[in-house]
């Protein structure tokens, strides 16, 4: 009877350590998800209110009314999408001459290079993983072991090469703009695709190591009596990766294709070099940088600024929200750490 006594009373503690544990997991939980949504909160809270009420003292005030904007007002996304009066900028910011850009002009450009980026890298990243996990020939291994390399290199490295690339000849320039040396006989066109949306695309357009690994990855895992099947059939290489290992792998394609996307979208240094000087091509990461560099005075337009980051966020995080979860469970199934 007391054995069966010390066993009921084991049983409850450990019942009451077990709910112990969970409540602190979801309390730690529950803190991690504040800490990552309060720098939204607050970017959307700082786009809610006029510039000037930003530098006011909070003296007396509650943490309640801290956190919570004082008269929201919408005019600042109206700035950025450029529908705001004078009248309204000048009561925003106290200035008229302020700062402004093109936004929907910056997110079409944005849509174009990230859509293009994602969709040249995915097909012919799929064809290279297909290569260097179906097919057989020498030196494969080795030659997947040193495109591989490609990750270790600084994306730093290569601005130089692919300004090269885009400009189309091989002329070198001062700090004046004036060149300094010609190649003989070799003829120069123009600047060719610098200040151009394809000038942008080029360098990433057909494949990256990360993107060739990822697909690969999964590849190696397809039955392969599907494909010996397709062969004895009859069946080429290229119908085998077309009618039998493309519909297998749409869901890690998709997955990739939203993470090259996300990559392009929120790339800056690259656009900045090659359409920063050409506002009408610039994607919306260059432009808002450029929108910071062109403050009038010594007051940030911080309000402004917040409007234009939110609502250059705000289609990634939609795309996020609704495949976050595919590309977590593709990113786990093809064996990316």
């Amino acid at each position: 009877m007391s054995s069966a006594l010390e066993g009921m009373a084991g049983g409850a503690t450990r019942s009451v350590k077990a709910r112990m544990g969970r409540g602190a997991a979801w309390a730690l939980l529950a803190l991690l998800v504040i800490v990552t949504i309060f720098p939204f909160y607050w970017t959307l809270r700082t786009g809610l209110v006029s510039n000037a009420s930003l530098f006011e003292g909070n003296q007396g005030k509650g943490v309640i009314e801290r956190v919570l904007p004082d008269d929201p007002t919408a005019v600042n996304f109206r700035r950025v999408l450029g529908q705001a009066t004078e009248a309204e900028i000048l009561e925003a910011t106290g200035r008229t001459n302020s700062a402004s850009f093109n936004y929907l002009t910056a997110l079409k450009n944005s849509v174009i290079i990230a859509g293009a980026i994602a969709v040249g890298q995915t097909v012919f990243s799929a064809l290279a993983a297909y290569a260097f996990s179906r097919l057989q020939f020498k030196g494969r291994d080795a030659l997947f072991f040193l495109y591989l390399t490609g990750m270790m290199i600084p994306p730093i490295f290569v601005l130089v090469p692919n300004l090269f690339l885009i400009l189309g000849d091989f002329w070198f320039f001062d700090f004046t703009g004036e060149s300094l040396n010609w190649i003989p006989g070799y003829e120069s066109d123009g600047l060719f695709l610098l200040g151009t949306l394809p000038g942008v695309i080029a360098p990433f357009f057909f494949m990256t190591p990360f993107a060739v690994f990822f697909l690969r990855q999964f590849f190696l895992g397809i039955n392969r009596s599907l494909e010996e099947a397709a062969l004895i059939d009859g069946a080429s290489h290229f119908r085998i990766f077309r009618s039998v290992i493309l519909p297998i792998a749409r869901p890690q394609m998709i997955t990739l294709g939203i993470l090259t996307y996300i990559t392009a979208w929120n790339e800056f240094l690259w656009p900045l070099v090659t359409v920063g000087r050409f506002p009408e091509k610039q994607p919306l990461t260059v432009a808002l940088g450029v929108f910071t560099t062109q403050q009038p005075g010594t007051q940030p337009d911080w309000s402004g600024l917040m409007s234009g980051t939110l609502l250059a966020a705000l289609p990634v995080i939609i795309i996020f929200m609704i495949f976050g979860k595919r590309l977590v469970d593709s990113i786990q199934f093809s064996g990316i750490k």
